[in-house]
């Protein structure tokens, strides 16, 4: 390909005249037929480097991505320079999906954007087998690294897939990718170190600021830092839902207009803040870490972390949504070491409990060869969270215990959109009756019929791919309208069946290891607010710049050295603590029983077993909230429980 038709493809369908560093090599590396690995700071232009190549290549791009929000936006963008473009994620209505096969069938679809989760869809999977995948996009490629930091089970089977669809070359994409990282993914998808591009995650229009602040004076400094700046886009990031809703409602009150936003809000009312910020009419939203991800915003002028990030990579990610104009973009960490307490409640919430997971090992152990199971079934049974329920699979796999068979749903409600005989009337006889026999094993309903695929496969002695290739085929015609339920995955045990509590202690100890260093990267953000040195410098060094100089602008450069953050909260229960503890416990809830769970239960964390008993609602839930996680294990350990448990 030259470079005059890249060139030309550059200015006519993106408007561009130059390329940003690195997106030249990448876009150079795919049209070649090489897979490569791109780390571009956030805002650095990722999403160039396989759009371009889309439109020249012979085939479909597929785009893996986690971010609803980018999915949204970078369609509507596509579709308004005239590419064929669509996306396939849970606001997507059965009309519209209907429309996206039809063109992904007659090859006009040239980009199709899917969350992770939807390969786990095997009707899905069917539809692209057998078509050329040109190229697969991964975005936020880290996920596929436990060094990386937001870990996702479901990207380590991405590499395998990419091998089983016959994919032409593969573009992992980060924005956030230490050294450690970027050697795990070019490792899982075969990309030589040469066909990877890393460019600088300096932006000089970026102003680093931190200022160490008690956590009662937050708040006020807050609106201080909002008045006295012009009203300009700006996101303050908080680390819970509560604190969203909380300064939001402060800072209206203060005449400051602001908006939350945070996942457990409505979809209507998130995209109404989102679609408001987006056109400029709302200035100020105080988010949690589920709003920014892949807004495309180019005049974000401050960036605000009421809260601690949660790790380094956060953090970077989260200011590079800022300044993308190229103009100068205030961020700022309102920083207190009271934030590390929460955070790291998170991390030791997600640790299962070792009995808790000894079950659940002996249960999938105890399946057959060949056995399938639901992820959220088996949650609320062991007490664990879905995640964790997924990443115990992944676990499993990678030390060749089982080996994943495909994922399928065990039940679909059907409705025909049309009469059945004319339905019927259109194939050959063999084929109708077929029709005829697998929709009379449905069971009948007033408006939808409730149709069992292995139940179906059963009774007509037929393989179970057959029906689900039937009611696919029926779907993507238009006449049957299609609700699948019940996710199943499948299993297969691989080579002897291993002693199940060596298996286990080495699971606890593998779960162990990640809570230890989800702490040691916490600490790397205290270590980075409490530095006395350059922030900027800081944070390259970090993502693997070297021999770098200072910038001259943060505000350890201005203002010379950092200093210790300030605690308000305890960290240390007493005697108070201990009968609160105590008398929860004497309560005898099932879902509290082991001391991990009951100190959970103290700090707020919640867990499945507590959930279905509807203890999120009792006056004890999160009474220990402001303490340390450790600090309540421990306590209700020996006061409790009158021993430790765990090492």
């Amino acid at each position: 390909m030259s470079m005059e038709s890249i060139n030309r493809r550059l200015r006519e369908n993106f408007t561009f005249t130059t390329f940003l560093p690195g997106q030249e090599e990448v876009i150079k590396c795919l049209l070649a037929g090489r897979s490569a690995l791109a780390i571009f700071p956030t805002g650095g232009g990722k999403s160039l480097c396989y759009q371009l190549p889309a439109l020249l290549l012979d085939g479909l791009t597929l785009v893996i991505s986690p971010l609803i929000a980018l999915m949204k936006d970078q369609v509507d963008v596509l579709r308004g320079r005239g590419i064929m473009a669509a996306r396939l994620d849970s606001s997507i209505g059965p009309a519209e999906a209907q429309t996206i096969y039809r063109q992904l069938d007659d090859g006009s679809l040239r980009i199709l954007y899917i969350a992770p989760e939807r390969l786990a869809n095997e009707r899905f999977l069917n539809r692209l087998r057998g078509r050329r995948i040109a190229l697969l996009a991964i975005d936020e490629a880290h996920c596929i690294s436990e060094w990386g930091h937001n870990f996702r089970p479901e990207y380590l089977k991405i590499a395998r897939l990419a091998e089983e669809l016959k994919v032409d070359r593969v573009l992992a994409l980060t924005a956030t990718a230490t050294p450690e990282v970027a050697a795990d993914i070019r490792s899982a998808f075969h990309i030589p170190e040469s066909d990877q591009t890393r460019t600088s995650f300096h932006r000089p229009n970026l102003h680093l600021e931190v200022t160490p602040c008690p956590a009662p004076e937050r708040r006020e400094l807050l609106l201080q830092r909002l008045r006295e700046r012009p009203p300009e886009p700006t996101i303050a990031y908080v680390t819970l839902q509560k604190t969203a809703e909380e300064i939001a409602a402060f800072l209206d009150a203060e005449g400051v207009a602001a908006r939350a936003y945070h996942a457990g809000m409505k979809n209507e009312d998130r995209t109404a803040v989102q679609d408001a910020f987006m056109a400029g009419d709302l200035k100020v939203v105080v988010a949690t870490i589920a709003f920014g991800m892949g807004i495309d915003k180019a005049d974000i002028r401050a960036i605000y972390h009421y809260n601690l990030p949660k790790t380094i990579e956060n953090y970077m990610q989260e200011i590079g949504r800022a300044g993308r104009d190229g103009k100068d973009a205030h961020c700022e960490i309102l920083a207190c070491a009271d934030d590390l307490t929460v955070l790291a409640n998170f991390t030791y919430g997600d640790t299962p409990v070792p009995e808790d997971l000894g079950a659940l090992v002996e249960h999938l152990l105890s399946q057959g060869e060949i056995f399938d199971v639901s992820h959220f079934e088996l949650s609320g049974i062991f007490d664990i969270r879905p995640l964790v329920i997924a990443t115990v699979f992944t676990y499993l796999e990678l030390n060749g215990v089982l080996r994943a068979t495909g994922p399928f749903y065990d039940s679909y409600k059907v409705r025909f959109n049309r009469p059945f005989e004319a339905i019927r009337a259109e194939f050959d006889p063999p084929r109708a009756a077929f029709l005829e026999d697998l929709f009379a094993t449905a069971r009948p309903g007033r408006v939808w019929s409730h149709l069992n695929p292995a139940e179906s496969a059963v009774a007509l002695n037929e393989p179970r791919g057959r029906i689900t290739a039937a009611v696919g085929f029926l779907e993507e015609k238009g006449d049957l309208t299609v609700q699948a339920a019940g996710l199943r995955h499948g299993y297969r045990l691989e080579g002897s069946n291993p002693h199940s509590r060596q298996l286990v202690a080495h699971l606890q100890k593998t779960f162990f290891e990640r809570e230890a260093r989800d702490i040691v990267r916490l600490r790397k953000v205290l270590a980075y607010a409490e530095q006395k040195s350059c922030l900027t410098r800081h944070l390259l060094e970090y993502f693997g710049e070297k021999n770098l100089s200072d910038c001259n602008d943060c505000s350890r450069c201005r203002q010379g050295e950092g200093q210790r953050l300030a605690r308000t909260a305890p960290l240390e229960p007493g005697a108070e603590e201990a009968e609160i503890a105590r008398r929860i416990h004497a309560e005898e809830h099932p879902s509290l029983s082991h001391p991990r769970q009951l100190a959970r239960f103290l700090c707020g964390i919640t867990s499945p077993a507590a959930t279905r008993a509807k203890l999120n609602r009792h006056s004890g839930f999160g009474a220990l909230g402001d303490l340390p996680f450790r600090k309540v294990l421990g306590m209700v350990e020996k006061s409790v429980f009158g021993a430790r448990t765990e090492f």
